[in-house]
């Protein structure tokens, strides 16, 4: 890893990365096409290590409190955040002035922060994102290498859900050949409905490559699924959109058991909700000119 100060920390949309690249070793990463211009070593990982300072002296100004979100493009809670507990930090700063937050992870090290989580949402909102695509703990293993499996993060989405915090869930990408199947989709979901989320994020039942990580995703495919690299070239060519041969009976699936159980499945609506800032704090009562005196 390797430090940097950076200038400025929130987006015009009020979007945090602390940390730039990964460590997690999903073989789909899109964070790795090269339009990002992360322009080190993936796996070196670039720390704004003032992004704490800038983050207080913003929120500070800020006239409108807001949703802070993270994890959008770089996960928060990649290994060295055990030890640099930077994120921990933000969360802290962002309770101090009472603003929400929204985080979006693939790791269990997420449950370490429960505490501020929690005292975050009693004065605002606070909101758990993960990414569940895989219900195959083997098949988990391959495409996210580094990281907790579907299993674990269903179980910390529970604690969310004990602790009276709400969830949203990333079910995207989907694997062609890999991991499109009912099957799969169904398993899921399962873990969704069980978890009580509030709603589920999908762009269709599929992926999406482009330079530079369609070169890691077919590595990847040589060494895991053998022949299946020569299969996608193809069937999709140098395609940015790669859609499953069964988008469309499971995207039909998708929405209807989602339908079903009152969970949001639109991105536009996850997004809204998301989004969405609550004040939670009691209202201050203004002094009259009678309790002055």
């Amino acid at each position: 890893m390797h430090f940097v100060k950076a200038k400025g920390i929130l987006s015009p949309n009020n979007g945090m990365n602390v940390y730039r690249g990964c460590l997690h070793g999903c073989i789909y990463c899109d964070a790795r096409s090269r339009c990002y211009q992360i322009n080190h070593e993936f796996t070196d990982i670039e720390v704004k290590i003032n992004a704490p300072e800038l983050l207080e002296a913003t929120l500070q100004k800020k006239r409108k409190k807001c949703v802070i979100a993270t994890g959008a493009m770089s996960d928060p809670y990649i290994p060295i955040e055990k030890d640099l507990q930077i994120i921990r930090k933000c969360l802290e700063i962002i309770d101090k002035y009472a603003f929400g937050a929204t985080l979006q992870t693939k790791s269990d090290l997420i449950l370490r922060d429960m505490d501020l989580f929690c005292s975050i949402n009693e004065k605002a909102v606070f909101t758990a994102q993960t990414t569940m695509t895989t219900y195959d703990e083997k098949i988990c293993k391959i495409v996210e290498p580094n990281v907790c499996t579907t299993f674990d993060r269903y179980r910390f989405l529970k604690k969310f859900q004990q602790n009276g915090i709400p969830s949203v869930v990333w079910l995207s990408p989907i694997l062609p050949f890999i991991n499109d199947t009912q099957e799969n989709i169904k398993g899921v979901l399962d873990y969704c409905i069980d978890a009580g989320v509030k709603g589920i994020i999908s762009f269709g039942m599929g992926l999406t490559l482009r330079q530079g990580d369609r070169e890691y995703y077919y590595e990847n495919l040589d060494k895991y699924f053998p022949t299946l690299k020569e299969k996608y070239q193809k069937t999709y060519g140098f395609a940015y959109e790669i859609p499953s041969p069964n988008a469309a009976k499971l995207e039909s699936y998708f929405h209807e058991t989602c339908e079903k159980y009152g969970i949001l499945h639109t991105p536009k609506d996850c997004f809204a909700y998301l989004s969405t800032f609550i004040d939670k704090t009691p209202n201050k009562k203004q002094l009259s000119f009678l309790d002055e005196i």
